[in-house]
């Protein structure tokens, strides 16, 4: 009987992290935090966002605060049943939450985070994945090998079923209508998941809504169409589930009685939203039978009106990124007055046999913003009919959820770093660690740190691998793996170059192997081994970015032999959030090679920067602001100014051979700077630079500060004193000559 009062206590501090509601019962926040958030977002006066996006990603692995906090308590356990597993689910429950691809996801859930850390009253709607994401088999022969698996909602720590209010017992459910060629009514169903993305402290939280179609109410066609991210396995199913988020928001928020003035687009993919309503508008104004009272100009009136609560973000200048479905198709699903909405909104000149979805975000909207500077005038040259009101919203990154525990040890040291969870405008006073000698070793050693945990993890992969092609029919993704002795593994004191993201043939991630044998010489010449570590997935449906990773794969011999084993080429498959967080702390550089000026922003390298990992990148994207002539990285690449050529993805006009030549030539003063001792001080002041004239620009609590003055919400003083504070320490859409 010695331990009761412990376990009391125990139990105490596992019910102050409790909160129940007629929704259900919720882990990792008080009561208290629970009812002040969803007050804001049920309120009269609409204060409050809703986040539409197609996916989000906010594995467990790379951010778990409340995780962290029941092991600071030093609680495993309790008498309690419901605290017992809710404190053991925590601990060591599922990690991971497939229902993100990649970038897009990933900078979703870390505007959640921030939005979070940052009490801002917002919601976020998104589907809820049966399967997920694929996950990426890789095999020396075949290449990538995508496989789906169940994973266990039920089983996932910080994600809740909803229950009914009304219906004690029963799942919270909406009913979402979808149409055939004569108009009759096929109702789609939905049951309601609630995923919160709680802020660090656990005194604020974000609900974000999963809507999960895959139950027997809902037609088999809408089940299969909901169980995989992006599944394009015709145009139709891209179609229904585009239909299936946007068509649901409306309902979702009625069903939980949100509140939200303010809708907040991230891409197109949700856009399905104005279409109801408009229909909704026109339904108040001339009744029942709106649709046969309305004119082509009260339809187009509406959407003037609707536009005013839609805020929308375009991510790319890539056409693939644009969705477009042909009006034939669309006769399967949508409703004829909703076509008729379509016919009005989503014309596409270059193809007028389709809806241009993208089009019709373009247009529905008080606050259209690109993804950086540069992507600004790319989007604007895309869209010249809307370029008035295309600003630029320039993308960060969560730095709690980025920064390596070796780095946030090392940021904890210094008095200059004070409150840098809270502020990263702190680290504006990094530019005071140059000269200090303290710190240079510090960093020094925070950086041997990570690249010991990354090369420890890549060398055991490469075991493992070797052990597999005995096991198992797969051929190993690595030539190091068909080795045997010390030739077999990474040395972590040897110069690691990262790269990992989506493989598409934009992005090139085989440019700096276009020259094996160039790149190879310098290498051997100057006695300047390499490491390049490679990892992401193509889309199943994208063969030419399948084929780009079985160029890196076919290329890891030749380089091996050809620079006398100093270059190793690694691929690490599956790649996920926790193997980045990994690669972007423990790498020497970060290498981005797209063609400019496809890439709208990217955020690994802003990853990396938080870390204080130089760049190595084209300029394009985030780093034509991030470059700071040279003092956080290098540059390489063809910067020619934006028009409407440059936006070619073909094959031929991909530059390879112009920017290719552009790395070799700068590959020499990079490497020369981490071997040479008299030139390593220039290294490590380029990484203490990333510090302070990039992490108080690229994280998400400046991008959230900045995307409230599109949202125009009324909020707390001591929250706009924060975000206030927060939006002085970047202008995106401010002009810069130099791009």
């Amino acid at each position: 009987m010695r331990d009761l009062p412990l376990f009391l206590d125990k139990d105490k501090a596992l019910r102050s992290m409790t909160a129940t509601s007629p929704l259900g019962t919720f882990f990792g926040i008080s009561q208290k935090v629970y009812d002040t958030v969803w007050k804001h977002l049920t309120a009269d006066a609409g204060q409050s966002v809703t986040y539409i996006s197609m996916e989000i990603g906010a594995d467990r692995d790379v951010f778990h605060p409340v995780k962290d906090r029941l092991m600071k308590l030093g609680i495993s356990e309790s008498t309690d049943p419901q605290l017992d597993r809710f404190a053991k689910t925590f601990l060591t429950g599922p990690s991971k939450i497939p229902n993100y691809s990649g970038g897009l996801g990933i900078l979703a859930g870390d505007t959640l985070k921030s939005f979070a850390c940052c009490r801002i009253p917002a919601l976020a709607i998104s589907l809820f994945y049966r399967r997920g994401y694929f996950s990426q088999l890789v095999d020396s022969k075949v290449g990538q090998i995508c496989w789906c698996g169940e994973w266990q909602p039920e089983e996932t720590p910080s994600l809740y079923l909803l229950q009914d209010p009304g219906r004690p017992g029963h799942p919270l459910e909406i009913e979402v209508p979808f149409f055939d060629r004569r108009d009759q009514r096929i109702m789609a169903h939905a049951q309601l998941w609630m995923k919160l993305e709680v802020n660090n402290s656990l005194d604020y939280f974000v609900p974000e809504i999963l809507l999960d179609y895959g139950i027997a109410k809902s037609p088999e066609y809408i089940r299969e169409a909901s169980k995989t991210l992006y599944d394009s396995s015709s145009e139709r199913t891209q179609a229904i589930q585009r239909r299936l988020l946007g068509a649901a928001v409306v309902p979702t928020m009625r069903a939980l009685d949100v509140t939200s003035n303010t809708l907040h687009l991230n891409e197109q993919h949700g856009v399905a939203v104005v279409l109801h309503m408009i229909a909704e508008d026109l339904h108040a104004l001339y009744g029942s039978h709106y649709q046969e009272e309305a004119k082509d100009n009260d339809i187009t009136d509406a959407a003037t009106r609707v536009a005013e609560k839609i805020v929308y973000t375009i991510h790319t200048p890539v056409k693939a990124g644009h969705d477009r479905f042909s009006r034939e198709m669309y006769e399967d699903i949508g409703h004829s007055f909703c076509k008729r909405i379509l016919r009005l909104l989503a014309t596409d000149n270059e193809h007028p046999e389709s809806y241009n979805f993208t089009a019709m975000a373009m247009r529905v909207n008080r606050a259209t913003n690109s993804v950086s500077r540069l992507h600004k005038i790319v989007t604007q040259t895309q869209f010249p009919q809307h370029a008035k009101k295309i600003t630029a919203i320039t993308n960060g990154v969560h730095h709690l959820t980025w920064v390596s525990e070796a780095r946030a040890e090392l940021y904890d040291a210094f008095p200059e770093l004070e409150n840098w969870r809270e502020d990263p405008g702190v680290f504006a006073n990094a530019a005071n660690f140059v000269k200090n000698k303290k710190f240079r070793v510090y960093m020094d050693q925070a950086m041997q740190k990570d690249t010991n945990r990354l090369i420890s993890y890549v060398n055991q992969m490469l075991v493992q691998h070797r052990a597999q092609r005995l096991e198992t029919w797969i051929d190993p993704p690595n030539y190091l793996s068909h080795l045997d002795g010390v030739d077999s593994s990474l040395r972590p004191e040897v110069f690691t170059i990262g790269f990992a993201r989506r493989f598409s043939t934009y992005k090139r991630a085989d440019l700096i192997f276009e020259d094996i044998d160039r790149l190879a010489e310098m290498i051997v010449t100057n006695n300047w081994p390499v490491n390049f570590i490679f990892a992401g997935k193509a889309h199943p449906a994208d063969e030419p970015g399948k084929y780009l990773i079985k160029l890196i794969l076919d290329s890891q011999k030749e380089l091996y032999e050809k620079s006398r084993g100093m270059a190793k080429l690694v691929f690490i498959p599956n790649y996920d959030m926790y193997i980045a967080k990994m690669m972007v702390a423990g790498v020497h550089a970060w290498l981005n090679s797209p063609k400019r000026p496809l890439e709208a922003s990217g955020t690994s390298g802003m990853k990396a920067a938080i870390n204080g990992v130089p760049n190595i990148s084209i300029l394009d994207g985030w780093w034509a602001e991030g470059y700071h002539d040279g003092r956080t990285g290098w540059k390489f690449g063809y910067e020619a100014p934006v028009d409407t050529k440059m936006l070619s993805e073909h094959p031929d006009e991909l530059l390879y051979a112009e920017d290719s030549d552009s790395f070799y030539k700068i590959l020499p003063e990079i490497l020369e700077s981490f071997y040479a001792p008299n030139l390593r001080p220039d290294y490590l002041e380029k990484s203490i630079m990333n510090l302070a004239l990039n992490v108080p620009i690229f994280n998400t609590h400046r991008m959230v500060a900045e995307y409230l003055s599109r949202y125009g919400l009324k909020l707390s003083s001591e929250t706009t004193r924060r975000i206030n504070g927060l939006s002085k320490l970047y202008r995106s859409d401010q002009e810069e000559q130099t791009i």
